[in-house]
């Protein structure tokens, strides 16, 4: 399904080159100064600006370019260079549709810093779209207001995408490393070493490394607070609205994936092994073209949904649900209607909205067959029951679309963080801290959106491709303000905190500790909301069941 991306991000995209060097939204300070600030890496001096009230480096390589011997490979150091390197601007996404600019030379990362002097926490920020689209320098993820009002060094960053970035296959071996895997995963861990080698040059701790994401990206922190490589690396881990790892809904089995990219060559006349010769276009074309459709007609079974990192013996062991939990303090962070997202206008994956019941089954049945392989009759019919009945109960809306968007949210995003959050709170070692964000967007956008959490998070609600969504007035600027307090005082202490929040208690499931954040009369901490239409995924055995 090639055109499975955020909504957002890719009107984002369109906009990215012009907004790019933008003041943040809901910056209060005044003119700030401007000119180039040098900073000196590990590969060499870096020029960034100041602007914002802060100081910006763009551009910036952590690791060499992946192109060549190089595709399917591990991720190099950077090249050194001599003399100073300009970073103010950004450099091009990596290869994806929808993009004309993005390319392969694509592994950059992007830093803003109230200060290069000092020692402050570290945010390194993960960005989604499924694995497949995305990048660190959409003007949404201007990290200026971020930096500034949480005294925080922030990180973004690109990494190989699609089939690029995400796989297995034994011919694609690097015989440098051993590994022929989940590259974009490594290219996240090649990121996070950098900024242990580098924090110190930007005014940061690299000993106060936080993690944080969105989907995709809230997935990998997952993933990679799990792994031996990361540690000493991050300190604590902030997965919002994490599109967890499981087959067949979004990741391929080993050997479904050995499948697909044997599939993929024969059909561009060519080896596996033979792909790293090949244009970098017709590699991503044919892949998209492969997994268009329903999941049905795919060469494949798995990977239904999505095509995220797999296990591979190394850098994942194992799918989200049947590994540990991690081993570092958690902010844990849903939306409201994590399905709104698809259901809403601009979905990524547009679909008629049912407006009856036979329409409103056959929309369930759709979304059942992201994660199982063959769906009964009974099973829909199961399905919307549970729903309709938690809807009546809980005096929430039943009409078709709303049933819609519970179920699609509660699948693929809501169900499976709130019972990895439980599995932690029984027998996690680290204290764990659990949010609902549920700003109300605007008509014709409904409800709490997958991704309505990343304009308040950066403070970028008013910009063109966010402010008719979400609205830029006092109320807007309170939750965005808390929501950056939540966050860095967390990256600083472990413990989250806000003068406009009540005290937010360490998650348990047996009592009110979820803290309610953007609603319109003020946070609040309460019970896990919606918990009744859990119940029909715990009796299906959808991961992560109890």
């Amino acid at each position: 399904m090639p055109s499975q991306w955020p909504r957002r991000t890719f009107l984002a995209m369109v906009g990215a080159t012009a907004a790019a060097g933008a003041p943040p939204a809901f910056r209060r300070s005044g003119p700030a100064a401007s000119g180039p600030v040098v900073a000196h890496t590990t590969a060499g001096p870096v020029a960034g600006v100041r602007t914002g009230g802060c100081a910006v480096f763009r551009g910036v390589p952590y690791a060499a370019a992946p192109v060549g011997a190089l595709r399917f490979a591990s991720p190099r150091p950077p090249r050194p260079w001599r003399g100073v390197r300009d970073a103010s601007r950004f450099a091009p996404a990596f290869l994806q549709q929808g993009d004309d600019s993005s390319r392969e030379d694509a592994l950059y990362a992007n830093v803003w810093t109230p200060d290069p002097r000092g020692r402050r926490p570290v945010l390194v920020y993960i960005h989604g779209g499924g694995w497949q689209v995305g990048s660190g320098s959409l003007p949404t993820y201007d990290g200026a207001r971020l930096a500034v009002r949480g005294d925080l060094v922030v990180v973004t960053f690109n990494y190989r995408l699609g089939p690029f970035g995400f796989g297995l296959h034994e011919e694609l071996l690097d015989a440098a490393t051993g590994s022929c895997s989940n590259w974009g995963l490594q290219d996240q861990i090649a990121l996070l070493r950098w900024v242990r080698d580098n924090a110190a040059a930007f005014g940061g701790d690299p000993h106060n490394v936080t993690v944080c994401g969105t989907s995709a990206g809230g997935a990998s922190v997952w993933q990679l607070t799990l792994l031996p490589e990361t540690r000493g690396l991050v300190r604590r881990a902030i997965p919002i609205s994490a599109c967890h790892v499981w087959s067949p809904s979004t990741a391929f089995t080993a050997a479904d994936s050995r499948r697909a990219f044997e599939t993929m060559a024969a059909r561009l006349g060519t080896t596996v092994a033979g792909l790293r010769g090949l244009p970098a276009a017709a590699i991503r074309h044919e892949w998209e073209r492969m997994f268009a459709g329903p999941p049905a007609e795919h060469a494949v079974a798995s990977g239904r949904e999505y095509r995220g990192p797999l296990p591979d013996g190394r850098w994942m062991h194992d799918f989200d649900h049947r590994s540990p939990t991690p081993a570092l303090p958690l902010m844990v962070v849903y939306t409201r209607t994590e399905g709104s997202f698809y259901t809403g206008p601009g979905s990524p994956i547009p679909s008629p909205a049912p407006t009856d019941d036979p329409s409103l089954r056959a929309a369930v049945r759709g979304v059942l067959d992201k994660g199982l392989v063959r769906v009964p009759e009974h099973l829909v019919d199961e399905c919307v029951g549970a729903y309709r009945a938690a809807a009546v109960a809980g005096c929430l809306p039943d009409d078709p679309r709303s049933l819609w968007t519970e179920v699609w949210g509660d699948a693929l995003f809501r169900y499976p963080i709130v019972r990895l959050s439980e599995r932690h709170a029984r027998v996690g070692t680290t204290p764990q801290y659990v949010m609902e964000f549920a700003f109300p967007v605007r008509p014709p956008w409904f409800g709490t959106p997958h991704e309505a959490t990343s304009p308040f998070l950066f403070g970028t609600c008013a910009l063109p491709g966010n402010v008719a969504e979400f609205g830029d007035g006092p109320f807007q600027r309170r939750v965005s303000d808390a929501f950056i307090d939540l966050v860095a005082s967390f990256a600083r202490t472990g413990t989250p905190s806000s003068g406009a929040t009540p005290r937010w208690p360490v998650f348990s499931p047996d009592r009110p500790s979820t803290l309610v954040l953007g609603e319109p009369g003020g946070p609040r901490v309460a019970t896990t909301p919606k918990a009744r239409q859990l119940r029909f995924w715990d009796e299906i055995h959808w991961p992560p069941a109890p």
